[in-house]
């Protein structure tokens, strides 16, 4: 099993490569540890690394994914980085640029309903683009007013993470 997780502010890959009863060994960002753990009460754990021992406690945040654990030392925010959290922040950060709208997929997916076309006038918050994807179906708007310059897929297609999906050049402001 491999996991990302975003430990404080920097990532690191964790990768399960043995488990057998409490002995674990994991690699982290390819640094091999062995460790014994053992869950003590609901959200606490005791691990045995290099024949010190440290007590930890994991407790879930409000957001899901995420998690606060501390020991006697130290306290550090966790977040699990999958294809769920990537595809959020992905929608997160996407957003128009002054004098074009670019609509991208911010992960692979199916197009459910386009409801533009290249000539046609839209609106700021104007639905341009329905994409399912893990699940979800995400509806896609116009971050400003201009025509559709191009909409190089279509109901039914399937998109790579980052394919273009809708173009719109910006309408210049009367002076």
């Amino acid at each position: 099993m491999e996991l990302e997780l975003k430990l404080n502010k920097r990532n690191a890959i964790v990768k399960e490569i043995k488990r057998e009863g409490n002995l674990l060994t994991v690699s982290v960002d390819d640094v091999i540890y062995e460790v014994d753990i053992v869950k003590v009460r609901n959200h606490e754990f005791s691990i045995l690394y290099k024949g010190k021992s440290i007590n930890i406690e994991v407790v879930e945040s409000k957001e899901p994914k995420h998690f606060n654990v501390k020991n006697s030392h130290a306290r550090y925010e966790i977040e699990v980085i999958d294809n769920e959290a990537r595809y959020r922040q992905n929608r997160m950060q996407a957003g128009p640029t002054q004098g074009d709208n670019t609509i991208r997929s911010p992960m692979p997916g199916k197009v459910v309903k386009v409801y533009v076309k290249p000539g046609d006038h839209v609106e700021a918050g104007q639905p341009l683009i329905v994409l399912s994807a893990m699940k979800m179906e995400s509806e896609f708007k116009a971050g400003s007013k201009g025509i559709v310059r191009e909409v190089p897929v279509k109901e039914g297609d399937t998109v790579d993470n980052n394919q273009l999906m809708v173009v719109i050049d910006g309408e210049e402001l009367e002076s």
